[in-house]
């Protein structure tokens, strides 16, 4: 039987926990079991800038990071739990791939 490979990507992990929660109760109420959420290593983007404008004065940084966090998500192929699982409102700090695996 073929799977589903739910790819899930956020910034937010509270709004990415969500999503998660909601297509594990999805599944659980159609009787699927599932693999996951499983969680990836988290991709942390970090950026130092100097507070001065121009360059002059104290060497003083700022320092900024954004936090990526990944999740993934096996379950067998059924028409009617992959329909509901596309209905649900992602929110724009999510991104989610949906992949067929055999």
């Amino acid at each position: 039987m073929s799977k589903v490979r739910i790819k899930l990507q956020s910034s937010d992990i509270t709004e990415l926990n969500n999503i998660c929660q909601t297509i594990k109760d999805i599944a659980s109420q159609a009787g699927i079991n599932i693999a996951g959420p499983i969680p990836l290593p988290t991709k942390r983007l970090k950026i130092t800038t100097r507070k001065s404008p121009c360059g002059d004065g104290k060497a003083t940084f700022d320092r900024f990071e954004m936090r990526i966090h990944k999740r993934i998500i096996d379950l067998p192929a059924n028409d009617r739990v992959l329909h509901s699982i596309m209905r649900i409102s992602v929110p724009r700090s999510v991104n989610i791939k949906i992949e067929m695996k055999d």
